[in-house]
Formats: C-alpha cells, sequence, structure tokens
C-alpha cells in the first residue's frame, strides 16, 4: 500500500485510500495531527511527537522543532551529546508516521508519497526523499503541496476550464500556486513562495509584544526553558483569535503570573510586515502565468496557519473573494497525496488525471558575454530552462569559445534567479575538452533535461566532433562556517568603497536586479542590458555620467516596473 505522507514544519501526518476515498490516519495517541519534534533521552531514546513537545518543555537542550526550513542545508541540530541533520530528524518523523499506519492498517508499509512545498528547490526535495528512504520508505513521488492539496479539494474532477490559486500558508513555509483544470489535466502553471515565512513567524509577532511590555525580561539572558513556555503561550494567545476577538496570553515566569491583553486589530496591525512579504509571491506567481487576479476562479486555503482570521481576513481583500475552506486546512495536502498515491497503484475508485509540475526554479549556467568587441563580463547566468516551466521538459543552449586556441569549455550547472552566476547554487560542473581554433569557431550545445522527480541531466555535445558527455546532478552543500564568514570579510575589508555602494545606486542597482529575478525571456534580457549600461557608468567614477545613467535607469524601472507598485 502506498500513504500519502504530509512532512510540515509544525505538524505531520498520513492518510491513505479507501473505497469511499482518503482518509486520515490517526496516530499512536489516536490523534490526526503529530506534532514535527523530536527528542532524546540520556539512554539515546528518541521521542516524536507530542511527547517530544512536553518533553521540550522540560527538557529544552534534548528537543528539536522546525528542522523543516534546513532540510538540505547541512545544519546540524544538538539533542544532548549528539548531533542531527534536518533530514535526519525529519526521518525520525516518517518513521513514527510509518509505525502508526502500520499498526492502524494491520499491514507493512513500504511506499510513500511525500510532499514538499512548491518552492523547495532539488538539493530540499532530495533531501526529503533521503530522509524517507531513512526511515524504510521507498518513496514513489515527491509532490508540491499545493498540487495535492487541489487533487484533495477534488478540483481535479471540475467539470470543463478552470483557473484556481492554491494559498498555502503552513508552521514555517509559505506557497502560492497557480493550477488550471482543462479536462482530464490538472496543469500547475507557476509557483512562488518562501520558504521561510509561516505560522511560527506570526506567533513571533506575539511574543515581541509580549517582551515589549516587560522589557525586564531579556531573551539573550533567559533559560531555553522559560523561552519555550513564552513561545508556546505565544502560540495559545493565536490560536485563541479564531474565536474571540480579543485574547490573553499569560506567562508564569519565577513564580510570578505576567499577562498582555491583545485586541484582534492591533495583532492585525503588528503582523503587517508579514502580509506585505505574503503579497509579493503572490504577485510573481500570476506575473509568471500571464493571469490577473480576475482570471481566478477559486481561491483555496491550506495549512494550518490560515486558521488565523488574520490571514482569512487578509486573503478576503487581497483577491476580492471568499476563500474555500470546505477541507480542514491541516489535512488537505495529506489528503492529496493519498490520492496520488492511489493514482499511482491505478485504483479502480479514482478516475485518472494527467498531472503536470513546472520547475520551481530556473535552472541555467554560467557563460562569458561579450557586451561590444572585445568588450567582455565574466560571471554571467545564462538561464536554460526558465522558472515556471512545465515539466517534465529539455531545452538546448550552444556556447562558443572566446579565446583563440581555447581547449576547454567548463559548463558550472546553476539553479536560481541571480544574472550572476555567482549569486546563484551550484549544482556541479562538466569540463568539456574542445579542438584548439579561433574563438567562436568551436561551441558545445547544452542539453539540461528535468523530469518530475527534480532530477537533472545535462548532456554537453561538441559541435566540430560529435563527442557527448552526460551526467546526472545533485546539490552540494553551500553553507560556510562562522569561520569562513569572517575570514571571507577580512579579505574583503581592504576594499576601497565603490560609487554603486551609495545608497541610491545600491538602491536602484537592488531594484534593478529584483525585477530581473521576477521577469523572464526577452524582459530578462532588456533589464540585462540596462543594468550594464548602468554598472559601466558606475564604474566610470565620472559623477556627471553617474547621474545621467541614474535618471534614466530610473525613468527604466519606473516604466517596467508599474505591476509591483
Amino acid at each position: 500500500m502506498i500513504i500519502g505522507i504530509d512532512l510540515g514544519t509544525t505538524n505531520s501526518l498520513a492518510a491513505y485510500f479507501t473505497g469511499s476515498g482518503p482518509e486520515i490516519i490517526p496516530n499512536r495517541l489516536g490523534k490526526k495531527l503529530t506534532p514535527s519534534v523530536v527528542s532524546m533521552d540520556e539512554e539515546e531514546q528518541i521521542y516524536v511527537g507530542d511527547l517530544a513537545v512536553e518533553r521540550g518543555l522540560l527538557y529544552p537542550g534534548s528537543t528539536a522543532s522546525v528542522f523543516k526550513r534546513d532540510m538540505g542545508s547541512g545544519r546540524k541540530f544538538r539533542l544532548l551529546h549528539k548531533s542531527f541533520t534536518a533530514e535526519e530528524l525529519s526521518s525520525f518523523v516518517l518513521r513514527a508516521l510509518k509505525e502508526d499506519a502500520e499498526h492502524y492498517l494491520g499491514e507493512p508499509v513500504t511506499e510513500a508519497v511525500i510532499s514538499v512545498p512548491a518552492y523547495f528547490n532539488d538539493e530540499r526535495r532530495r533531501a526529503t526523499k533521503r530522509a524517507g528512504e531513512l526511515a524504510g520508505l521507498k518513496v514513489e513521488r515527491i509532490i508540491s503541496e499545493p498540487t495535492a492539496a487541489a487533487i484533495a479539494y477534488g478540483l481535479y474532477q471540475s467539470r470543463g476550464h478552470m483557473r484556481f490559486l492554491v494559498f498555502d500558508l503552513g508552521g514555517g513555509t509559505f506557497d502560492v500556486s497557480v493550477l488550471e483544470r482543462i479536462d482530464n489535466i490538472l496543469e500547475v502553471r507557476a509557483v512562488a513562495g518562501d520558504n521561510f515565512l509561516g505560522g511560527e513567524d506570526f506567533t513571533a509577532v506575539l511574543e515581541n509584544m509580549f517582551y515589549e511590555k516587560y522589557p525586564q525580561f531579556d531573551r539573550l539572558a533567559m533559560d531555553a526553558k522559560t523561552l519555550r513556555h513564552i513561545h508556546k503561550q505565544a502560540d495559545r494567545c493565536k490560536t485563541a483569535f479564531s474565536d474571540n476577538r480579543t485574547s490573553v496570553m499569560e506567562c508564569k515566569i519565577q513564580d510570578e503570573l505576567y499577562s498582555l491583553k491583545v485586541e484582534l486589530s492591533d495583532y492585525e496591525k503588528a503582523c503587517e510586515e508579514l502580509l506585505d512579504k505574503i503579497r509579493q509571491p503572490v504577485r510573481r506567481s500570476l506575473s509568471d502565468a500571464h493571469i490577473r487576479l480576475s482570471d481566478i476562479d477559486k481561491v483555496v486555503l491550506v495549512g494550518g496557519a490560515t486558521r488565523s482570521p488574520v490571514i482569512r481576513r487578509f486573503v478576503s481583500r487581497l483577491f476580492r473573494v471568499i476563500p474555500d475552506t470546505n477541507i480542514n486546512p491541516d489535512e488537505a495536502v495529506a489528503l492529496g497525496a493519498a490520492i496520488q498515491g492511489a493514482m499511482k497503484e491505478r485504483k479502480d475508485a479514482i478516475k485518472e488525471v494527467i498531472l503536470t509540475d513546472v520547475c520551481p526554479f530556473t535552472l541555467g549556467t554560467e557563460i562569458v558575454r561579450e557586451w561590444e568587441k572585445g568588450v567582455y563580463e565574466r560571471g554571467v547566468f545564462c538561464p536554460i530552462i526558465e522558472r515556471n516551466t512545465i515539466i517534465p521538459a529539455s531545452r538546448t543552449e550552444r556556447l562558443y569559445t572566446v579565446h583563440d586556441d581555447q581547449t576547454k569549455i567548463r559548463v558550472n550547472v546553476l539553479q536560481g534567479e541571480s544574472r550572476f552566476a555567482g549569486n546563484n547554487l551550484s549544482l556541479g560542473e562538466l569540463m568539456i575538452d574542445v579542438p584548439g581554433a579561433k574563438a567562436g569557431e568551436e561551441a558545445v550545445d547544452v542539453t539540461y533535461t528535468y523530469d518530475i522527480n527534480s532530477i537533472l541531466e545535462v548532456e554537453v555535445r561538441v559541435v566540430s566532433t560529435g563527442k557527448l558527455q552526460k551526467k546526472v546532478f545533485g546539490g552540494k552543500d553551500l553553507d560556510m562556517t562562522p569561520e569562513e564568514i569572517a575570514e571571507r570579510f577580512e579579505t574583503l575589508s581592504y576594499l576601497k568603497i565603490h560609487p554603486r555602494d551609495r545608497e541610491e545606486n545600491r538602491y536602484l542597482l537592488l531594484l534593478g536586479e529584483r525585477i530581473y529575478e521576477e521577469s523572464l525571456g526577452e524582459k530578462r534580457q532588456m533589464i540585462e542590458a540596462e543594468l550594464h549600461k548602468y554598472e559601466q557608468a558606475l564604474d566610470s567614477y565620472e559623477p556627471a555620467a553617474i547621474d545621467r545613467a541614474k535618471e534614466a535607469f530610473r525613468e527604466f524601472l519606473k516604466e517596467l516596473d508599474e505591476y509591483f507598485q
């Protein structure tokens, strides 16, 4: 049997498909939700879920939570005397769900469909797959959470043509996906999101309000047990807003009770910065899908954080519609994953549907660009498969030598949105031998092929000889240690301040870079050319030339960025 699993930042759960539809599998405590929390005792016994939560309140140094945000990063979480990666901790949660499913179903469970945020990159997806394998599961498919939620809502069974948006705000991540239904094809048109925005951040707002009222409490000086208590009370206060317009946060610290009474309107105002962060992924997804707000037929809320009246009111105002909340937002993703598992098993009770997904990030390579005769810029990113391309996809780009007698071409495989190669994630590289000749006479065809399981195959063919080289790429850990960061700062400290670092120039450059990353195709190329002109003026160190270029670039951005005003 294939079960569906929603591996969440705050809570996780599993579901299976029955003759009457998908159902949630209760855990060993009879609950549907298993907190994504792991704890370890002195005998190295691992605890998962509600028990781990309780242990965390008493023994915070032995407990880890919110580790999903660090999937694929290589970051270590210390539980007593042992260290674990996020994927290892996730494997403990997945193993607990597997054991609960086997007990409930009375049969072995060896296969699963596991959901991930739509905006997870390749390394995060692979880390999730590895976590499943560490838990003893064969991961049949990694499915995007909004796609799973859309399936659960029965949108795949709707008649005719329909466009809808899935608004997925979980405990630690935010996704927005635009989907389109045509007959039996459910197509993901665009995805966007923020891997570091979720319900936990809205809890932190209440924590900050508490510390502002009681400045005598210094977070840096408080013990971990008290900090956990305050966090838990803030979370309870947030949850209480679902039923009341006023909520009270009460914390017992050193045998004294400290309370904070909060009006919903005041809390909503304090959350404005977080709500602003939500708008950008929404705009980006609609822009990439070439769809207006008025084209959306339905907005679906997914994720436990969407229970908040602050979020529901915000969504209603933003989209000018009442969102669909017919299915428990905590359960929608797991139910959809279970249906996807049933599709995989070709169950008779399930209607077959063709699901298409998209590449969440642009895939490309590093090139040297010639702007004019003899003027080159190194370290430029060349997109090959752009973000939100329907997958599986295959694209080819021809690259030429730039020096006379050049005998090697390096294909640096990159993932990201910046026009600078160094700002994107490097997945690996290939070194290709080419015959020595005049610059531009030798070339290679670079073909990227990306499938629904986030596997990228890179094929490089030398045009003149036909020699072929292939490689399948995974990500790598690019995190820097504090020592490496300090060393890097020391290396750069002797540099003089460049004119581009003046505040207005820096702002315009960052604005241009932001619009470049949010654009695609010819629009990207146009922005890149204008950015290059502006940077050339900055490099001249001539105030008059810089002022002229600044005015021209500002006007260019004004005309281009009307959608984001």
